[in-house]
């Protein structure tokens, strides 16, 4: 099985940053796409950004230009900057990362436990 192990959550002003670290492990043959999601009670989990294998990203476009996300593929490891950082952005951050397995032709999605962000005065 893959686990994926979030940390750097926590409590900021506005104007603060967080940085987000998911470390994926277990017995996998290739991680491919991974990404970042968030909630908020009574809301649908909506997707934060996304970094292919290759390194392309996307971003919400609330986040554009104050999030930043990459991946270390030594590391299996994918983190989110965030900065300049706003009430609104407060949620549950989970992290996503794509799998497939040796032998196997399915690629499975695995979630991170979600690491709580809040934004307050």
């Amino acid at each position: 099985q893959v686990q994926l192990e979030e940390s750097g959550g926590g409590l900021v002003q506005p104007g603060g940053s967080l940085r987000l670290s998911c470390r994926a492990s277990g017995i996998f043959f290739r991680i491919y796409d991974m990404g970042w999601y968030r909630q908020v009670p009574g809301k649908q989990r909506e997707l934060v950004a996304t970094i292919s294998g290759g390194g392309t990203t996307t971003y919400e476009d609330s986040v554009k230009g104050r999030f930043t996300i990459s991946r270390d593929n030594v590391k299996n490891t994918v983190y989110l900057q965030m900065n300049s950082l706003k009430p609104a952005d407060t949620a549950v951050y989970y992290c996503n990362a794509e799998v497939s397995r040796v032998g196997v032709s399915m690629r499975t999605d695995y979630w991170g436990q979600g690491t709580q962000g809040t934004v307050s005065s």
